[in-house]
């Protein structure tokens, strides 16, 4: 990472959203994915990245919203770069604030973004305010108040993820092989005992999981990892430990691999959502 650029994050204790503001400069970060709902905007500058398949471009004012388990990157292909700020949504939080808001349960668990840019001014003075009262409100009733606001604006963006219409059966590979990813990420897995798994040879699933997911098994995993890392970091595990747990040959190993995705070392990380 540049060193024009910065990461800034912090984590609620109460809620657990982290907010994130960032700029960068260049090459932002690679292709990675998140366990949580990316909910932001785009402060300054041309903030380029792909997701869904598709390149997107988001200008000043512009909203992004992401869900757990979109591959995406990032870049700055104008010389002062961008600056976003971002909420990393739990999704049990999400699922649980929507339905105790609206008295019903969504038609999904876990429901869909029906865009991933969007235009809506109102919603994104919502989003800062929501990200300013987690850091810097001390009354926790201003704190529910923004976090409700952010709730109903986010309502009218929720709608159903689209369905991929290929061969039944690669799709379904490709949701085995990720299960058993999920299910044996701690382990030293082959492609070809995740292959025995999903129940194709091995170069038929690398092309459908590719297709479905938009990485590869091996990137997917380390992402995987890295999801987990964050998650026990912020709980309080020493990155050393985590990285055996985890299949990292060492702190350092995984500590290349965390900075190249999030913009912050995991010893800093832990720190922030600590609240040192």
């Amino acid at each position: 990472m540049p060193e024009s650029s910065w990461v800034d994050l912090e984590q609620d204790s109460a809620t657990g959203i982290e907010t994130v503001r960032a700029h960068f400069q260049g090459h932002a970060y690679d292709p990675h994915w998140h366990d949580s709902y990316l909910v932001g905007v785009t402060e300054q500058g041309l903030q380029q990245f792909t997701c869904r398949h598709s390149r997107h471009r988001s200008t000043p004012g512009r909203l992004i919203l992401i869900e757990p388990g979109e591959v995406h990157d990032g870049h700055a292909p104008e010389e002062d770069g961008f600056t976003y700020s971002m909420l990393y949504l739990d999704p049990d939080w999400l699922d649980r604030s929507l339905r105790e808001q609206h008295g019903v349960a969504p038609t999904e668990r876990y429901p869909g973004f029906s865009a991933t840019l969007a235009d809506d001014p109102r919603l994104s003075r919502t989003i800062l305010t929501a990200f300013s009262a987690l850091r810097q409100q001390p009354w926790r009733i201003m704190r529910d108040t923004a976090l409700d606001q952010l709730i109903e604006g986010l309502v009218p963006h929720l709608g159903a993820v689209p369905q991929s219409t290929d061969h039944p059966r690669l799709p379904a590979a490709a949701l085995r092989a990720r299960d058993y990813l999920h299910a044996h990420v701690e382990q030293d897995i082959s492609l070809e005992a995740l292959a025995v798994a999903s129940g194709v040879n091995r170069y038929r699933l690398s092309r459908a999981f590719k297709q479905a997911f938009g990485i590869a098994p091996h990137a997917y995993l380390v992402q995987l990892r890295l999801n987990h890392a964050r998650r026990r970091l912020a709980a309080g595990e020493t990155p050393v430990t985590v990285a055996s747990q985890l299949g990292f040959a060492d702190q350092s190993h995984l500590g290349r691999w965390f900075r190249r995705a999030y913009g912050v070392t995991p010893a800093d990380y832990r720190q922030r959502c600590r609240g040192g």
